[in-house]
């Protein structure tokens, strides 16, 4: 007689059914009816109902009155940095982030990867009475967003193209990236220089530069980025900025018990990289003032 695996005798079929709602109405950040989820899911209607009731109930959905869409709420952020090895991470941040709108005098904010997409988590707003603001919860598209991009580039291989081929490519204006090459070839140059670029590629007048914050293992967890109006931030200053964001998530990553073998060869002609070092803390200080 084949034996069962143990394993069986602990299904909880309706908790297999909730966690797949869920992964679900991860994937759709614009969120889904009752009826779209029973359909993708192939899961029975009452079932569902009693699902997304629950937990509408317990705060970790939204339900929109008219259109009966239901999405994830922020609870589930809260739970997610809570199940982290890397519950410290907005803590270790803050600091580094506000050198850097000190500096920078624009918007720092914090971003993680969340699917297919990204999640702001943490800002440190600009100094400029013209300032963007981006509020802890607002999603970014991988291809067009310089965190991103940032933590795409540093993603293990198999990993990173899994994350790709569910990209949809969404053409927002002219310099959007629409071909996965395009997106590769890019994320080899992050890769090679340590930092990503938003180049008014999603909002026009918007510029982006942004670098991966890594755990101790090595793996991007998060990264934060400078945002603010392309006349503040033209593309001669992305060099600057990308070696200040650079040298601030490198400072961050460490905290968390990364530190790197290698050093990024980094090479421009806007400015002069012979002085790089991240792991001394008064060049860091000094740069960041």
């Amino acid at each position: 007689m084949v034996q069962k695996q143990p394993v069986n005798r602990y299904h909880v079929p309706n908790l297999t059914r909730a966690l797949r709602v869920i992964e679900l109405l991860a994937q759709h950040p614009g969120g889904l009816t009752s009826t779209q989820i029973t359909t993708q899911l192939k899961i029975p209607r009452n079932s569902v109902f009693r699902i997304t009731t629950t937990l509408f109930e317990h705060g970790y959905l939204i339900r929109d009155e008219e259109t009966k869409i239901f999405q994830l709420s922020q609870k589930f952020l809260t739970l997610g940095f809570a199940a982290l090895s890397e519950e410290t991470l907005i803590e270790k941040s803050l600091q580094v982030m506000r050198k850097l709108r000190d500096r920078f005098k624009e918007t720092v904010p914090l971003g993680i990867l969340q699917g297919s997409g990204g999640l702001v988590v943490e800002e440190v707003q600009g100094l400029h009475s013209f300032r963007f603001v981006l509020e802890p919860g607002r999603r970014f598209h991988l291809h067009t967003a310089a965190p991103g991009k940032a933590m795409l580039a540093f993603l293990p291989r198999k990993e990173r193209e899994a994350i790709i081929s569910q990209l949809q490519f969404q053409k927002f204006n002219n310099k959007t990236i629409t071909d996965r090459q395009i997106l590769e070839r890019e994320l080899r140059r992050i890769r090679q220089r340590g930092y990503a670029i938003d180049h008014a590629e999603e909002i026009e007048g918007m510029h982006c530069v942004g670098a991966p914050i890594f755990n101790r293992f090595g793996l991007p967890v998060a990264a934060i980025w400078i945002t603010g109006p392309s006349q503040r931030m033209p593309a001669k200053d992305f060099p600057i900025m990308g070696e200040a964001v650079r040298k601030a998530t490198m400072r961050i990553s460490q905290s968390l018990g990364y530190f790197p073998k290698e050093k990024f060869a980094v090479k421009s002609t806007k400015h002069n990289d012979s002085d790089d070092n991240w792991q001394e803390d008064a060049v860091f200080d000094e740069e960041l003032g």
